[in-house]
């Protein structure tokens, strides 16, 4: 099956089905002599796993990384680093009611026209238990970048009709530590409090909401991103809309920024010492789809979680009409869980924008 890679220099393929053995992914491109901290590639994978709390599926996966090449004397080697994630608690006769009936809003249907054939169990490789391979090359992104002063952070800015206040950025480390103190993963702690509640109320009704994550990347330099094709804003939007559930990317004003006049959405350019900045961030910190040195701002809006704890009408591989339970264990409220899915795909973009500069400038 196509599609299973990402990136051109700074290069992901991910493998493994959600009720297979294993799941997993091989880093190609990484830089020789980057600094491989396991203890943070597996707290990264900590933050996505499931069973983490009462409002995400209650499967338990301990998510332990296996690094199996491209690493010695805890430094990268610039050989292909892989990666393997071990499945310990698929069920799959949780799916056995599923076999010849097409869940709404799902793969089923599709994967069945397109391959004439379908994992059932948990959706296979549809299933967002893929992610996990790309939090683990994600966090190497961003030990990567950590190196050259770049950080990434992500949170829950909006819960069904709950949007949070915008957060003061100027601090990360601080902002995360607020992220991190509420199951919801939202850096505002009263909206988290709401939201909580209210993802709770949702699960008891057998239903599922969806939400938005608001991520901020600090310190990129100028210069990243093509102007034509390759746009900087483009590669996140692909990258952001090919996470499980995503409905929606949009980057510094986004779609109220439509509501403005030019006059009013214009950033105007300054020096702070020898620095170009601009007054407002309208444009996300990304200009002709180029970085600009401000910091990058983007939003991603998460649908529903398909499957409900309810019947619903449906129909079978045969096209009759039938009826479909919600069965399994599925998250009510996905956003929390894709705070570092978001974070991981946002620092692979950088990374292998980064070097596909560093090798143009160095051709100049």
């Amino acid at each position: 099956m196509a599609g299973n890679s990402f990136g051109d220099i700074f290069k992901i393929t991910t493998f493994g089905e959600s009720h297979g053995s294993a799941i997993g992914v091989i880093l190609d491109g990484c830089p020789p002599n980057i600094e491989i901290d396991e203890a943070f590639i597996q707290s990264e994978l900590d933050k996505r796993k499931p069973g983490q709390s009462k409002i995400t599926t209650q499967r338990k996966e301990s998510d332990t990384a296996q690094l199996l090449s491209g690493v010695f004397e805890g430094k990268s080697t610039g050989t292909p680093i892989a990666i393997v994630i071990p499945n310990e608690d698929q069920r799959s006769k949780d799916y056995s009611h599923i076999m010849d009936k097409f869940r709404p809003s799902h793969a089923d249907f599709t994967y069945q026209m397109k391959y004439g054939i379908r994992d059932y169990r948990g959706g296979g490789r549809s299933s967002a238990r893929e992610t996990a391979a790309r939090v683990a090359a994600g966090a190497i992104a961003k030990l990567f970048l950590k190196q050259q002063g770049i950080e990434v952070f992500a949170h829950v800015s909006g819960v069904g009709t709950i949007e949070a206040p915008n957060v003061d950025t100027t601090d990360l480390s601080a902002l995360l530590s607020l992220r991190e103190a509420n199951i919801v993963r939202c850096a505002d702690p009263a909206t988290a409090h709401q939201m909580e509640e209210f993802i709770q109320v949702i699960k008891k009704d057998g239903d599922t909401v969806g939400g938005r994550i608001s991520a901020v990347i600090r310190n990129v330099p100028v210069g990243l991103g093509e102007p034509v094709f390759d746009k900087l804003h483009a590669d996140l939007g692909k990258a952001m809309l090919g996470i499980n559930a995503v409905h929606g990317f949009e980057y510094g004003s986004g779609f109220e920024g439509s509501t403005l006049k030019g006059s009013e959405h214009n950033d105007i350019f300054d020096k702070n010492g020898d620095k170009v900045v601009t007054h407002t961030n309208f444009s996300g910190g990304i200009q002709g789809g180029i970085s600009n040195g401000m910091d990058i701002t983007f939003k991603v809006a998460f649908k529903p979680v398909a499957t409900i704890m309810r019947d619903q009408p449906t129909l079978d591989t045969d096209g009759q009409e039938t009826t479909i339970s919600g069965k399994g264990r599925h998250d009510p409220c996905v956003v929390p869980r894709a705070v570092i899915i978001v974070e991981a795909m946002a620092a692979l973009v950088i990374a292998d924008q980064l070097l596909k500069q560093n090798a143009y400038a160095n051709v100049r």
